[in-house]
């Protein structure tokens, strides 16, 4: 994966993650993985240009898993306070 900028967003009270990559494209499409991670691409090189997960909380450690399905890894790591 050439350098690119990663852009983290996460909303606290939508539970919502998103990781962008690079600039956004002018042209995209999104696809939902499951019922609740959407990958956009774009539309004209099929790249990813971004990874949404929705209740991210309760998963997270799903971005791992979709990135590797995907053979993309960024240095990044995500933990999350455990409940007790």
């Amino acid at each position: 994966m050439p350098k690119e900028s990663i852009d983290v967003y996460y909303d606290e009270d939508g539970d919502y993650l998103e990781v962008s990559f690079g600039v956004p494209p002018q042209t995209e499409y999104t696809e939902q993985i499951d019922s609740e991670v959407m990958i956009t691409r774009d539309a004209e090189t099929d790249e990813v240009k971004s990874i949404g997960i929705m209740a991210f909380k309760k998963r997270s450690d799903i971005l791992k898993t979709i990135l590797k399905k995907l053979g993309m890894s960024i240095p990044l790591d995500i933990s999350m306070p455990r409940n007790s």
